[in-house]
């Protein structure tokens, strides 16, 4: 398979705001603010290529506005692109997103993209006064009227959730000719066959059970995509993980704070606890997380690429508090140790 650009590597968070599982300390916004600059910072210097920032609407998350946490980053970056991860455009307005994205495209001079989804959470929708019961309508239609903004300044639209646009232009424009917009998905069919049929890439998130499970995905993706006569469209695989010098050091360090978000998220849905023996199988190499040396990172990525064949990784490095100064090294490692061999092995594969 040929691939238009190189494999992409990169991050997201969501700007976790939570004690620290180790002194049980909370840190301040400014300063978790701060450090997730220093994290995008960092990420462009050492050569990745994205950075995505979660929107979220709870105590425990910063980022409500993820756009102005980017655009801050864009000032202080070069060249790593800028994306949200995501944008719950379901309960937003898509004049006013594209807006917002085409002013970040102009201030990071074209390295903004929209990474655009449903999301996880529903905190959103009685915020900004949506009724979950239109959960999936909100989302097809605004994404329409997202698609048309992209294509032209002049849009006539009309829907159910919205007021109708007649004839009206939207600025400013972006920098780049057609602003990236990427769907992100679950692992349901219908959102697969959906970006697929519009032409947008794809974004999955893997982050449980054995990737192998995920497969008829990316493969319903690739078969949609050419049924319906797109060219090719690129994918992307998003799943968590933590990297240290040492593989036994990245599981100590990642585990007590994986086990706080994860069985906080589960009691609210219902999920089993989850144990330090499922934690150590989901770091092996057929389970779903990125944890451990440079080493065992590169050979995770390189065996997804021969199930998937992505063209870009993005990881939640970390997941709840981790101490700064790991992340950073983390990152460096990622950048300067992992990047440079996982793109020269699947350059060579292609």
């Amino acid at each position: 398979m040929t691939h238009p650009t190189p494999f992409e590597i990169g991050l997201y968070s969501f700007a976790e705001l939570v004690p620290d599982p180790q002194t049980g300390q909370m840190i301040s916004p400014t300063q978790r603010l701060r450090d997730l600059i220093e994290t995008i910072e960092l990420a462009d210097q050492v050569g990745l290529d994205v950075f995505g920032v979660g929107e979220h609407h709870r105590p425990d998350f910063v980022a409500s506005a993820p756009v102005v946490i980017l655009a801050m980053a864009a000032a202080r970056t070069k060249r790593i692109r800028l994306s949200t991860a995501v944008t719950i455009l379901s309960s937003d307005d898509p004049v006013r997103v594209f807006q917002d994205f085409a002013t970040l495209d102009l201030l990071s001079e074209g390295r903004a993209e929209i990474m655009a989804g449903r999301g996880s959470f529903i905190e959103s929708f009685p915020l900004f006064g949506y009724d979950l019961r239109d959960y999936d309508t909100l989302f097809s239609e605004k994404l329409d009227l997202l698609l048309k903004l992209r294509e032209t300044e002049r849009v006539t639209w009309a829907g159910k959730h919205r007021a109708p646009i007649q004839n009206l232009a939207v600025y400013p424009r972006p920098h780049q000719e057609k602003l990236p917009i990427w769907i992100a998905v679950g692992g349901t069919p219908e959102s697969v066959v959906r970006a697929a049929s519009l032409g947008l890439p794809m974004a999955l998130a893997i982050i449980g059970g054995m990737p192998e499970r995920f497969q008829p995905f990316t493969d319903l993706y690739r078969e949609a995509t050419r049924r319906t006569g797109h060219d090719f469209l690129p994918l992307s695989i998003n799943s968590h993980g933590f990297i240290a010098d040492d593989a036994q050091d990245a599981a100590d360090t990642y585990f007590p704070s994986y086990l706080a978000a994860m069985n906080k998220i589960g009691r609210e849905r219902g999920w089993p606890p989850t144990n330090r023996q499922q934690f150590d199988f989901a770091r092996t190499l057929r389970g779903s997380d990125f944890v451990g040396n440079p080493d065992q990172i590169i050979e995770k990525i390189l065996f997804q690429h021969q199930l998937f064949g992505h063209q870009r990784f993005l990881l939640q490095l970390g997941l709840g508090a981790i101490d700064h100064q790991k992340m950073m090294r983390a990152i460096e490692l990622l950048g300067t140790k992992v990047a440079p061999v996982v793109r020269e092995e699947i350059a060579k594969r292609d």
